[in-house]
């Protein structure tokens, strides 16, 4: 609804976020299409942030929709808000095995099944979409978390930049659970970009009861390699899934750096070892990925991301330099205040969230 879309900005801009991409604008399993929402609140004037819009493909159905999209795309553009990129979800969620697998999932006693995970979009139907959408000049914005599902995302990108040629559309895949090492190098090669859900790298309990024991210790080792995609010159762009998880940007940097989760995301008490703490990303890196990162996702980096000369005075105000610092307080740092524009837009001195992350 459109006081839910304020009372979230409201929120987000807590947290120091001044924009977003929704991966999710159209109808699915009964959730309202939001694209009227947020053109309502853009030509109001009420969305302050800025925000790109993922169009949903819809899996069950097939290049008939093109149009459509095409449609939606052009009447989707408003004040602060444009929904220019489509939304493929390619598969599912390792914890209840339907990620897309390059190999079968194992048992609880370690041996092979015949499951290997869900792609939501034939393979062959994929290029096809994938080509054409690019050529029509979409972003795609893939859910990718198994490596086999990266690997078809990865082919289908593939497939568009040979027969579309090279652009800057700008395309990215979210969530990258497992990636198979043989597709690291593939992200900068097509310009791909890895969107990161940082907070979730982190050992905890489900990994140990639902996802690790199911993948075995060679894909486990190979889950969201963000330094190595970082190292093989990645452009990486972070953000959340949120509601799924904390939007907190700053939890997520935490994780990001430490490879381990901030106390506040623990029961009390509980410390758990750092997770291939080889995959972790530096201070500078992982803040990078959430500014600078995310507005070059969005097609925004000419005017955001970075305090430039000339780009607009999106700030936000921490209450603490976290490189002054140990890293594992980056998780007790906090939003002061926040500007957009160099309008202010949250001050902890006199407002409270008015969301909640659970």
């Amino acid at each position: 609804t459109y006081a839910g879309l304020l009372a979230a900005q409201e929120y987000l801009f807590s947290l120091g976020v001044t924009g977003w991409q929704d991966a999710m604008i159209g109808s699915f399993h009964g959730y309202p299409d939001n694209l009227p929402v947020y053109l309502r609140a853009a030509r109001e004037g009420s969305l302050l942030a800025r925000v790109v819009g993922a169009l949903w493909w819809d899996r069950n159905r097939g290049m008939e929709q093109l149009p459509e999209l095409e449609e939606r795309r052009r009447i989707g553009r408003a004040g602060r808000f444009a929904a220019t990129s489509i939304k493929i979800m390619q598969d599912g969620v390792a914890e209840n095995f339907t990620a897309g697998m390059l190999e079968p999932y194992l048992d609880g006693c370690g041996c092979s099944t015949g499951n290997s995970g869900l792609s939501f979009v034939e393979p062959g139907l994929l290029k096809e979409a994938v080509c054409a959408l690019d050529r029509s000049g979409f972003q795609v914005h893939f859910h990718a978390l198994g490596d086999r599902a990266v690997r078809e995302a990865l082919d289908a990108l593939g497939e568009a930049r040979a027969a579309n040629g090279a652009n800057d559309h700008r395309h990215h895949l979210a969530h990258l659970q497992v990636v198979h090492p043989d597709d690291i190098a593939r992200f900068a090669e097509l310009g791909v970009a890895a969107n990161i859900q940082p907070l979730w790298a982190a050992h905890e309990p489900q990994m140990d009861e639902l996802t690790i024991p199911f993948l075995g210790a060679e894909r486990a080792a190979q889950q969201y390699p963000f330094g190595d995609l970082r190292r093989a010159g990645a452009h990486l762009a972070a953000g959340s899934d949120w509601s799924v998880s904390s939007p907190d940007p700053l939890w997520g940097i935490h994780v990001a750096v430490n490879r381990a989760a901030p106390a506040q995301e623990l029961p009390e008490g509980e410390t758990y070892p750092p997770f291939y703490p080889e995959q972790a990303l530096t201070l500078a890196e992982a803040l990078t990925a959430y500014t600078a990162g995310t507005a070059w996702v969005n097609h925004l980096d000419d005017v955001t991301g970075t305090v430039e000369v000339g780009k607009y005075a999106d700030l936000v105000v921490l209450d603490r330099d976290p490189f002054t610092r140990p890293a594992d307080e980056i998780g007790d740092v906090r939003v002061r205040r926040t500007y957009v524009e160099g309008r202010l837009v949250f001050d902890a001195a006199t407002t409270a969230p008015t969301a909640s992350t659970d």
